[in-house]
């Protein structure tokens, strides 16, 4: 047993590698005073080069190479691993990890907290039943839920039945040092083949798979050259990230004719510098929580068109800092491309309002002090002693 008194939390994840979930967990361990809680990252499957986000030298990372499906047989493994650890705090997050709660129990960790962060492709509007009764069944052994939109806190309350004592709402919060408007407005993404000047970029940041649905961007790129020819010598596109739907993208594109006039670079590591390199951010995602990339579009002070899927009305304010439109219509997003691209100063007013908007609700200082106070406050409901 550790003779460091500092709680520790066992952050539970299907997997750590890059995406908005694993970064708010970066997040979270990088912000939160490292005098207050000791930290450790389980992912069931893997870990990958993700782990060098993390920039403390006390946090132990730790893969169980679990394969696909829910396997009993891994609960023992688990809960060996809590009482080696001895974690006053395991904190799961998303149905994937959820099954980790159980060997928690069992092994006695006195606070056990689950986090929903967004649903897949497989539970767009949280209604697959399978899904529900795995949630219900687990729901006894979580000492407390965590939900990062209105939509996931009321589908918690409403169909999981969790009640409201037992759960709150948390949004994430965003590196606004790190993500910041560019110093000049001229300022061309690094490695981008459009520069700024004379172009109007349009882009997105994340993993290609169906859940983010880029090829309805493609699709209403293409569209949106169509019904404003005149754009074609500026409106530019940029789809950044890498998976199974980028030849698909590659593939609409070039169908169209307009291939040259878009940017796919593959997976970037310079998130920030490419923010600061758009115009307008774009999120066509089927579903998600609350999208870290949003934040961080906002925080780089880009006007953001996004579906209207899980927390992203929570985030975009329609009107004031971007746009909403229904998710899988590349008419309606084109529709919103046209606008952003015909009338380049109301975006710009848009983006201004968006960094307000970040600095004001969307802070990482106010999600680390949120978590830190739950955190606490149930520890504390437990007995157990806390650090001063």
């Amino acid at each position: 047993m550790s003779a460091d008194r500092r709680p520790l939390v066992a952050h539970v994840m299907y997997r750590f590698d890059t995406g908005g979930l694993e970064n708010g967990i970066v997040n979270l361990i990088n912000h939160m005073p490292p005098e207050r809680y000791r930290h450790a990252v389980i992912a069931l499957t893997e870990i990958t080069a993700f782990r060098q986000r993390i920039a403390r030298d006390d946090v132990e990372l730790i893969a169980l190479n679990k394969p696909p499906g829910q396997t009993l047989w891994q609960f023992p493994k688990l809960w060996r691993l809590f009482r080696r650890l001895r974690p006053a705090i395991v904190h799961s997050r998303n149905l994937a990890a959820l099954e980790t709660q159980l060997p928690a129990w069992a092994a006695g960790v006195p606070v056990r907290i689950h986090g929903e962060h967004g649903r897949d492709v497989g539970d767009l509007d949280g209604g697959n039943l399978a899904y529900q009764r795995v949630r219900r069944f687990y729901r006894p052994f979580v000492t407390y839920y965590l939900a990062l939109s209105r939509d996931l806190a009321e589908y918690l309350n409403g169909m999981i039945r969790v009640p409201s004592a037992q759960m709150s709402q948390v949004y994430n919060g965003v590196d606004t040092d790190r993500f910041h408007p560019a110093a000049d407005s001229d300022q061309t993404a690094p490695g981008c083949p459009f520069p700024r000047a004379g172009h109007w970029l349009i882009g997105t940041v994340g993993r290609m798979q169906t859940v983010k649905d880029q090829p309805t961007l493609a699709r209403a790129f293409v569209r949106a050259l169509e019904l404003a020819p005149a754009l074609r010598t500026r409106l530019r596109l940029a789809l950044i990230g890498e998976g199974p739907l980028r030849g698909e993208c590659e593939a609409i594109l070039a169908a169209a004719g307009v291939a040259d006039l878009a940017w796919l670079p593959g997976e970037r590591s310079d998130v920030p510098e490419i923010m600061r390199g758009l115009d307008c951010f774009v999120l066509p995602s089927l579903a998600e929580g609350i999208s870290n990339t949003i934040l961080e579009a906002m925080a780089s002070g880009l006007p953001v068109i996004a579906t209207d899927v899980g927390g992203n009305a929570d985030l975009v304010a329609a009107g004031l800092t971007g746009e909403i439109v229904p998710a899988a219509d590349p008419e309606a997003l084109a529709q919103a491309i046209v606008r952003s691209a015909s009338d380049p100063e109301s975006a710009r007013v848009m983006g201004r309002a968006g960094r307000r908007r970040v600095e004001e609700k969307f802070s990482l200082a106010a999600m680390v002090a949120a978590y830190l106070a739950t955190y606490d406050r149930l520890l504390r409901r437990c007995g157990a002693a806390l650090q001063p």
